[in-house]
């Protein structure tokens, strides 16, 4: 008979302190990923001295790097030290690199929702910034660091003619919402954008092909809106077709 079993994918977690240190991921990660991606989800910890990456990527059929309320070390993109850089976890900073780096070379496929684009974007030699998240952009953008209203907010984005995500949801602008507290400042060598915020020019969305591998990162939260959007449906449902190989 057929292998009927569903694909894997791993989904990381983050360190953070309720009473104890625990592992912790969002359930509205996981969720679309079972029903719209039609995958089994394996929690990975975000423990950078049990985690063995290449013993993981022979077993995993993709990852997704998922958002979360800590941000990328600045340090781990050149800066000079980590003060002022916010809320940090630089165990999942570890992991996150080093996993999705054996993934990729693995010829498996890596996601990213937020910080998790961030980590991509670093992990390919780019850089952050802060700054076009303060409020103080240039361009006049709104301050991406609202968390008053959360995700109560939402902004267009345009998306790259002939991208992946202009391919995937037959059209040119979606309506998202972000939030987070970095963006990126240089891309990373062999990523292409695939959206822009409409209001100021900020990086939303990149994808790769490195070995085969597929890599498509948001800066919105497509998990946050699935039920009535059809473009975050879409990056759930292009994550299922990429774990079995499409």
């Amino acid at each position: 008979m057929p292998d009927a079993r569903k694909p894997i994918i791993g989904v990381l977690c983050c360190n953070e302190v309720v009473q104890r240190p625990v592992q912790v991921v969002a359930t509205r990660f996981v969720a679309p990923l079972a029903t719209l991606s039609d995958a089994c989800v394996l929690l990975v910890p975000a423990i950078a001295a049990v985690t063995d990456a290449r013993a993981l990527a022979a077993q995993l059929d993709g990852l997704l790097l998922t958002g979360s309320r800590s941000n990328v070390a600045p340090t781990r993109y050149g800066a000079a030290s980590d003060s002022g850089g916010g809320v940090l976890d630089p165990d999942r900073d570890e992991v996150a690199l080093t996993l999705a780096d054996a993934m990729i070379r693995a010829r498996r496929p890596v996601f990213g929702i937020c910080r998790g684009m961030q980590e991509i974007n670093v992990l390919f030699g780019g850089t952050l910034s802060s700054e076009c998240c303060s409020g103080r952009h240039l361009n006049g953008g709104w301050d991406h660091r609202d968390y008053t209203a959360l995700f109560d907010h939402r902004h267009d984005v345009r998306l790259a003619e002939g991208g992946v995500l202009a391919d995937l949801t037959g059209t040119d602008r979606l309506s998202v919402h972000s939030v987070h507290e970095q963006a990126i400042e240089r891309l990373g060598d062999g990523l292409t954008v695939e959206a822009w915020s409409s209001d100021d020019d900020v990086i939303e969305a990149i994808a790769a092909r490195p070995y085969g591998a597929d890599v498509l990162a948001v800066q919105w939260h497509p998990e946050w809106d699935v039920d009535t959007s059809a473009g975050s449906r879409a990056f759930f449902a292009r994550i299922g077709c990429a774990l079995r190989g499409g």
